[in-house]
């Protein structure tokens, strides 16, 4: 895996990984940036919740239990000094047309053993499951 991130102009950057495709970042005008683009720490968390989420729906998938609806919600705490990181973040996945112990496997598949994200944060993580109909 390689990626690059470019500096534009003030606080405002650009990450290509080998997909191709371009992310933008960029922080608070409090902090020099324009607010262009999410932060860093945001993208993390878009990393995990997609991650688990592409690990849940292909485990349900295989389960012949498509969801017609699903998402993760994420809820995490930061360290209160450098370097911020993740302390403890919890994972709340809401799905509907599945059997709630379904999503509950698929779950803990993708905590336990599939996402390489989650398994690469030394923080705490939790998760919960809502089949919502």
């Amino acid at each position: 895996m390689k990626a690059r991130v470019s500096w534009h102009e003030g606080m405002r950057f650009v990450g290509v990984g080998d997909s191709g495709h371009a992310v933008l970042m960029d922080t608070a005008p409090e902090v020099g940036g324009e607010d262009s683009g999410p932060r860093p720490a945001e993208l993390l968390l878009f990393a995990l919740g997609g991650c688990t989420a592409m690990d849940v729906l292909s485990t349900l998938k295989k389960m012949r239990t498509l969801p017609t609806h699903l998402e993760v919600e994420i809820e995490a705490e930061r360290a209160p000094e450098h370097p911020k990181f993740i302390r403890r973040a919890h994972l709340t996945y809401r799905a509907s047309g599945v059997p709630e112990e379904n999503l509950r496997r698929a779950a803990q598949l993708s905590q336990e053993r599939y996402c390489m994200v989650a398994h690469s944060l030394s923080g705490e993580l939790s998760f919960s499951v809502e089949v919502v109909d």
